[in-house]
């Protein structure tokens, strides 16, 4: 899915391609492959150990684009975003097929990895379970029969505790507000309070930005995390202008501008870049000067 417009990166600490291949082992229709290395110089002193080595490992899972990040310990993902994997009955051909494969991804992410929420029957699911991998990522699996074949597998789903407690609704709003091509799809507050959630905070919400889809969720206990750069959302920008627009729009956190990331007001992680960023990464020294870059200048790469 080389079009996909926003794409979830994942840090990993020196182990990407370790982590693509066990992403490409779990799920199905899964490849993996290493789309960009370290210049052999132009590093920061703390980058030189990475020279030559993998940056950005591309993992397709059933046509949906995640990247991981090959970098230090400097961040780690958490349950605050966490991949929705929707088996439906169209897609795998049949409840009972959508549920075998669904316990097959189940059991391989458990390898080394920690439950959650029980793989079970839910009110909202034949069969549901949250589990985070070995690797700290954090995967959500339901069994959906009305999601037609077509539908997209994953969905990003962002939960809003700690720092940002009670504010996912203010935060889906002001997405959709942002991005072009937006909408609200579903909203289910609470309605009483629950834990640190109030009765407005939104027990789930789903809405789109143009063809994916993402989810919101306040959380109902008490949480001691929130959003990290441990997984990101990269956007591709069509040209300057969308990266000037989206920038304004979401930065929030001076200090956390760098190379094309920010920080919303949300504590979200975002990277803003040109959709042709590989390509423009070719050019001579261009690391080099995106090192010394807030936003992306295209011209100055």
């Amino acid at each position: 899915m080389t079009d996909q417009y926003i794409v979830p990166n994942i840090w990993c600490q020196r182990n990407a391609e370790e982590v693509g291949r066990f992403y490409a082992d779990v799920f199905p229709d899964t490849t993996t492959e290493v789309e960009s290395r370290y210049p052999q110089t132009g590093l920061l002193d703390f980058q030189a150990p990475f020279a030559g080595e993998p940056l950005t490992v591309a993992v397709n899972l059933a046509g949906y684009r995640l990247t991981l990040i090959n970098a230090g310990e400097e961040f780690f993902p958490n349950p605050s975003i966490s991949m929705f994997l929707m088996f439906g009955d169209a897609r795998f051909g049949g409840p009972k097929l959508a549920r075998a494969a669904l316990d097959r991804v189940w059991n391989g992410l458990l390898q080394g990895g920690t439950v959650l929420m029980p793989l079970d029957e839910y009110p909202f699911s034949p069969s549901y379970g949250w589990v985070q991998d070995r690797y700290g990522m954090s995967w959500q699996l339901s069994v959906n029969d009305e999601i037609d074949a077509e539908a997209a597998f994953v969905m990003p789903s962002l939960m809003f505790g700690g720092a940002a407690q009670n504010r996912d609704a203010e935060a889906r709003d002001r997405y959709i507000e942002v991005f072009d091509d937006a909408a609200l799809i579903g909203s289910f507050p609470y309605g009483e309070p629950t834990g640190p959630a109030t009765a407005e905070a939104l027990m789930y919400s789903d809405f789109r930005i143009r063809d994916q889809l993402f989810a919101v969720i306040d959380s109902g206990v008490e949480q001691d995390f929130s959003f990290t750069c441990g997984v990101s959302l990269e956007v591709h920008c069509a040209d300057q202008v969308e990266i000037d627009r989206l920038w304004e729009a979401l930065s929030a956190v001076p200090e956390a501008e760098q190379c094309g990331w920010l920080a919303d007001e949300f504590g979200v992680s975002w990277q803003i870049v040109p959709a042709n960023m590989g390509e423009l990464m070719e050019r001579p020294n261009a690391f080099e000067h995106m090192l010394g870059m807030h936003k992306i200048v295209i011209d100055d790469l």
